[in-house]
């Protein structure tokens, strides 16, 4: 198995990821943020920290998924979402791991597809840590 990306910095709430929500484009920001919040009531295990400038959810603290917020799009983003069960179509990218689902203004968003793809990784996250 490969190396988790861990952070011992993660906590239940962390003010920096609430500060961002309200920096930068706010309006973009915004469309993330019912996602971000989705990511952070997976359940009583899920920390948070800002990595890189971006909101990141942990299962404990290794890292599952983060937003981020562009001028034309928004991304959700799953560390282990190369090897998520997709069957929508969702994720986009070609690395090794990591994955993303780009959503933009005015393009209808697959609410359950996507709400599946963010249980999965947690649970998959929770897999992992089970296993280390």
């Amino acid at each position: 198995m490969d190396a988790l990306f861990r952070f011992s910095s993660a906590v239940a709430h962390a003010r920096e990821v609430e500060a961002w929500f309200g920096g930068g484009d706010e309006a973009m920001r915004r469309m993330v943020q019912p996602w971000y919040e989705r990511l952070r009531a997976c359940g009583a295990d899920t920390r948070e920290l800002l990595h890189d400038g971006h909101p990141t959810a942990c299962v404990e603290d290794a890292a599952f998924a983060y937003v981020d917020a562009f001028a034309a799009h928004v991304n959700i983003g799953f560390y282990e979402g190369a090897s998520l069960d997709d069957p929508k179509g969702l994720l986009q990218g070609a690395g090794k791991r990591m994955r993303h689902v780009k959503l933009r203004w005015g393009e209808p968003v697959d609410e359950t597809a996507l709400t599946a793809l963010i249980a999965a990784a947690y649970r998959d996250m929770k897999a992992r840590l089970a296993a280390a």
